[in-house]
């Protein structure tokens, strides 16, 4: 079969796989089966048409993420994703009138305990123990309005399956996959939650998120010598803090900043929906006219986020923790839409994916110096410029400068000599494969259709990205990997076993 042909099936392929359809050729089309629509109020609205189960899928995203917050405020972000599950003036409460008078007092003395903590060594005392007891006091009489967990339970009463939401550097989400019966379920709360919602039981969850950063970053390797590795990569951009946030911010995170957050960006020409599934676009769209069309356009805060300055040198960290050791390696590189960052996508695959890939084959088979090796392009975020990044753990009793040396010989190898055809063509057919995957369900559609169109403004990213990698040859490859895989845009973070 010849390659025109090959391409060929390949695209039929994801034409049916994207949207179960048997219909004319056109309707493979993925740019015309979406509906794009923008409310009066700036909301912007992307619906697919699939007739596959009768099932949606769900996707909010707010332009709002850890990028966003202030210095001195950062986890608040994240804080806000749990607050907005915890309900509104009129879903998890019994008496929501009666359970204001005491969130006001509970704002009020929490407030002051708050103000007497953040004095350290110079706080009273006995002031905090009387604030404490009485947070605890407010929060225990609270809890008789508070009917838990109200909005999981109507969507799991409801048929409701794959509800979550995540926090990054760029974006915060919301998702739900529902019978496509419940549609107006889903915009009744969903805009209810951007209405109105109620930070009810704030300094508890505010215990739970700092528990959470405990459990997941502090006590985990992995993630300590990544954060790490972060804040020595990046100098002044705030791709630099976690997204759960430092600990000594989150231990004072307050209820004013967070609902000024919320009210900042949270606002409805800074989302972005996508609804995928069985239904019918100008229905969900009087649906969604219904619920979203009334809450009020915002002016957006000027966003002004300090540009990372160009490295000029190497940097070097090190973690001394009582673990097996890791290395970290990174550097520098433009952000989506720039054409090398589409280079850097063949790159990672090359690299890193499959058994195949040249860092697998070198480091843990061949040479047997590594346990595990992988590549990710475009950490931390992508609605700023990011890293390429190169995670790798030595096997026993080989060391991090073994393997240090051993990656840096196949990014040389990048520079000096063309990549084959065969082996071009094989990454580029590994990444369609991926997008087919990615789009094969409902929800990963909307997921996709909403990233997209809420980072690049254009959702049509998804298509163009096959096209502009279609046209990457092996001397782009070589030019990119010059530029930079170099020593002063490198960062390199260690982890050493404690002695």
């Amino acid at each position: 079969m010849t390659a025109i042909n090959n391409k060929l099936v390949f695209f039929i392929v994801l034409a049916s796989i994207l949207f179960g359809l048997t219909d004319r050729a056109n309707s493979y089309d993925l740019e015309k089966r979406v509906r794009e629509f923008t409310l009066k109020n700036g909301l912007k609205v992307l619906m697919l048409e699939r007739h596959l189960s009768p099932t949606v899928s769900f996707y909010i995203r707010h332009r709002a993420g850890a990028v966003d917050e202030i210095s001195g405020r950062t986890g608040t972000a994240h804080l806000l994703e749990h607050m907005m599950f915890k309900g509104t003036k009129t879903i998890g409460t019994k008496n929501f009138k009666e359970e204001k008078k005491i969130l006001d007092e509970i704002r009020r003395v929490g407030n002051a305990f708050d103000m007497e903590r953040v004095k350290g060594n110079t706080a009273d005392k006995e002031k905090l123990k009387r604030l404490s007891q009485q947070l605890k006091n407010l929060q225990k009489r609270g809890k008789k309005w508070i009917v838990g967990n109200e909005i999981g339970r109507l969507y799991t009463e409801n048929g409701g399956v794959n509800l979550n939401a995540s926090t990054g550097q760029d974006l915060t989400t919301y998702h739900v996959s529902l019978p496509s019966n419940k549609i107006e379920l889903w915009a009744r709360i969903a805009s209810d939650r951007m209405t109105n919602p109620v930070f009810r039981e704030f300094y508890s969850e505010r215990d739970v998120v700092m528990e959470e950063r405990k459990q997941t970053t502090e006590s985990v390797p992995d993630r300590k010598l990544t954060e790490q590795f972060l804040a020595s990569a990046f100098t002044a951009h705030p791709y630099r803090r976690p997204v759960l946030g430092w600990a000594s911010d989150m231990r004072f995170l307050n209820i004013d900043y967070t609902r000024e957050f919320f009210k900042a960006y949270y606002a409805p020409n800074n989302t972005v929906i996508a609804v995928v599934g069985d239904i019918s676009p100008d229905v969900t769209i009087d649906i969604i006219k219904k619920y979203f069309g009334a809450i009020p356009h915002q002016e957006l805060p000027l966003s002004h986020i300090t540009k990372e300055p160009e490295q000029k040198g190497e940097k070097r960290t090190e973690l001394i923790y009582d673990a097996s050791p890791r290395i970290i390696i990174g550097y520098h590189k433009p952000t989506l839409p720039s054409f090398d960052d589409y280079v850097f996508d063949v790159i990672d695959s090359i690299l890193s994916r499959g058994r195949t890939s040249r860092l697998f084959k070198k480091l843990v088979e061949e040479k047997g110096i590594a346990e595990s090796v992988n590549t990710t392009n475009g950490i931390t975020g992508a609605r700023f410029p990011n890293l390429f990044a190169i995670f790798a753990t030595p096997r026993h009793p080989h060391t991090n400068k073994e393997v240090e040396n051993a990656i840096y010989e196949e990014l040389e190898k990048l520079k000096s000599e063309p990549v084959t055809r065969r082996e071009i063509e094989k990454i580029k057919n590994r990444l369609k494969t991926d997008l087919i995957k990615g789009l094969n369900s409902n929800s990963g559609l909307a997921s996709k259709l909403s990233y997209f169109e809420a980072v690049t403004g254009d959702f049509r990213y998804i298509t163009d990205h096959i096209n502009v990698i279609e046209k990457i040859t092996p001397e782009d490859i070589m030019k990119t990997a010059k530029k930079y895989f170099n020593q002063n845009n490198r960062t390199v973070a260690v982890l050493k076993r404690e002695k």
